[in-house]
């Protein structure tokens, strides 16, 4: 992280900078890996263990924020609290204007679970955590019975190390004609009704790993070659005739591949696929086909030359100083057309070694990402490769041909029953409110035109209620969404409202109470309540500075409209700057090194 006055921060990785804009309710980007012990989960014991393995990792105490180019991360001392199992999981950790940390572990009975944002960190990354995690809790619970503390990774990996930004630090300045990605008819998509947000269609099933390594080496290729063929027939198996193209993509760990300790992203992904004939198939050269792809583009070059493909858009001098909020949507569209490429994903984070003092007390260890579409993931302990299907539908076709195919090849599969506890919907809830308030405002408009067109026709009264009802509801409405910020939404009410006025005074016909009254009197409310919030909240100056400079400039706009002859009644207009000009004032006096550190963080591209 960037060492500056105030609280330390560091810029999103490469792979990380899509993540705030493309993720939500949809997809939200988080993913869990779990361990299944032999014996139940003791939360204070893991509560202790969490706490010193954040000693270890400190940059997992970091938290999303905005800038006006790009996102970044900063340190935070909000503290990471182990709880009981409630939330359907791979709930979003990202929440929009609320500042808290991007991972959450909790336990269920045997199983202990680490779900965290994929803009923190990938899959490697992920799984040093948990090990830790799960060494610190079993040397904590059992340590009095002679069970040794021993490393899980290098004692001389720095935090440094943990922190590099590896993407950056492998990137070249890719060759003309290098790196392009290689090309293939329209793959066909997943369709179907859809689980609905909280309802991962989690599927899982353990296989043995010798068994699966003894088949995959039947023809000759790895075991994620010998899935990848059999991921690839049990999707085709659901398709029209007219849908032969399935194309799936593969997470690549580019660790692999340039040497890197960094608990930040560094991965890519290939794209394998297969054009299946309209008749029937051998599954050989399904394999075939899929080997010879991943032989083709699991080279140092192909990845090195499509990372730098990549490093270069984020470099390119006129999209760098492109505001955030013009990127956002871009993003967007970027993301939907590359999830259009593929129809699948399968991601293989490998096997998971513990020492062998620790193994006796492990049952198994799994993963399972959040996903708009489907996903397979897998991880092998000792013997045992646990096999885990996320999806967004309802169907689970895909799944049942999958462990089916696997059967039919003699591999035995033992299906993991439902584990996840009754949960409570809050946020559902939530959502029924405002959609009954929207539902009463726009009732209680169409009620105010019926009678007064009814009873009182040549009286046109209803304008007034609709203005007031529309206030009500874009009021609300603002509070609703940026409610995880009041300074932020004290800066958008004021726009909103300034805005409101000014249009409902034009069209009563102009009489200049907006600019004379209502604006200088928003902004004095507004500052007012902030010097309240900045108390009651106890915000520390890197949270409020910024939003006390916004309103302090929109406080001096009042000023400007009386010096260019908009306003007659001037007095309030008078009092509005001149408290905006001591509060930016007091700013550069007492805060101007925060000011300065603040400023640097949200201008950064």
């Amino acid at each position: 992280m960037s060492e500056n006055r105030g609280a330390r921060w560091r810029r999103l990785d490469n792979a990380a900078k899509i993540f705030p804009s493309t993720s939500g309710r949809r997809d939200t980007r988080v993913f869990r890996f779990y361990c299944e012990l032999k014996e139940n989960i003791d939360g204070s014991v893991l509560q202790t263990a969490l706490d010193r393995t954040l000693e270890k990792y400190p940059v997992y105490r970091s938290v999303m924020r905005k800038g006006l180019f790009w996102y970044y991360l900063e340190n935070s001392d909000l503290p990471a609290i182990v709880s009981a199992e409630k939330d359907p999981p791979c709930m979003n950790l990202y929440i929009r204007d609320r500042k808290n940390l991007l991972f959450q572990v909790n336990y269920y009975q045997k199983r202990m679970n680490f779900e965290v944002y994929h803009a923190l960190t990938d899959g490697t990354g992920a799984l040093r955590f948990l090990k830790e995690l799960v060494k610190n809790y079993l040397v904590l619970r059992h340590g009095g019975e002679g069970l040794p503390d021993l490393p899980i990774t290098d004692a001389d990996v720095t935090i440094q190390d943990l922190e590099n930004d590896s993407f950056s630090k492998y990137y070249k300045k890719p060759v003309r004609g290098s790196g392009s990605i290689m090309k293939r008819r329209k793959p066909c998509r997943i369709t179907g009704a859809k689980a609905g947000y909280g309802n991962l269609n989690v599927t899982e099933g353990v296989v043995s790993s010798s068994v699966l390594r003894e088949k995959a080496r039947a023809y000759g290729v790895s075991v994620t070659v010998f899935l990848s063929a059999v991921l690839l027939c049990a999707i085709h198996k659901e398709m029209r005739r007219s849908q032969r193209d399935v194309v799936l993509m593969v997470p690549v760990n580019l660790r692999k591949f340039f040497p890197s300790e960094s608990m930040l992203n560094f991965f890519g992904w290939i794209e394998p696929g297969y054009q299946f004939p309209e008749g029937d198939y051998e599954f050989e050269d399904i394999v075939r086909t899929v080997d010879a792809f991943f032989k083709q583009e699991l080279t140092r070059e192909k990845l090195g030359s499509h990372m730098s493909m990549y490093m270069k858009l984020e470099q390119h001098p006129i999209l760098r100083f492109v505001p955030l909020e013009l990127k956002n949507p871009a993003l967007i569209l970027a993301n939907q057309f590359a999830e259009k490429d593929v129809t699948a994903i399968l991601s293989n984070v490998g096997v998971v070694d513990m020492p062998q003092e620790y193994r006796p007390y492990i049952q198994r260890f799994g993963v399972f990402i959040s996903t708009p579409k489907l996903q397979l993931s897998m991880c092998s302990f000792e013997d045992d490769v646990t096999l885990s299907f996320a999806s967004a539908f309802q169907s689970k076709n895909i799944e049942r041909n999958f462990f089916r195919i696997l059967r039919e090849f003699g591999v035995p599969v033992a299906m993991i029953d439902d584990q996840f506890p009754e949960h409570i919907e809050t946020e559902k809830r939530r959502k029924t409110f405002f959609q009954w308030f929207s539902f009463t405002c726009i009732a209680a408009a169409v009620i105010a035109v019926v009678i007064n067109m009814i009873f009182t026709p040549s009286r046109e009264w209803f304008p007034i209620v609709l203005g007031i009802t529309m206030s009500m509801w874009v009021a609300l409405s603002i509070g609703f969404f940026k409610r995880h910020n009041l300074l932020k939404n004290g800066i958008w009410q004021t726009v909103i409202f300034s805005v409101g006025c000014v249009l409902w005074d034009y069209f009563t016909g102009w009489r200049g109470w907006s600019l004379d009254y209502a604006f200088p009197a928003i902004c004095l409310t507004v500052m007012a309540s902030f010097g309240i919030i900045t108390k009651l909240q106890k915000l520390r100056a890197q949270d409020y500075m910024i939003y006390y400079l916004l309103i302090g400039i929109i406080g001096l706009v009042p000023l400007l409209f009386w010096a260019v002859g908009l306003v007659d009644v001037h007095y309030l207009s008078v009092i509005c700057g001149g408290v905006s000009f001591l509060l930016m004032a007091a700013l550069v006096i007492f805060r101007g090194g925060d000011l300065a550190a603040e400023l640097h963080k949200k201008l950064h591209f």
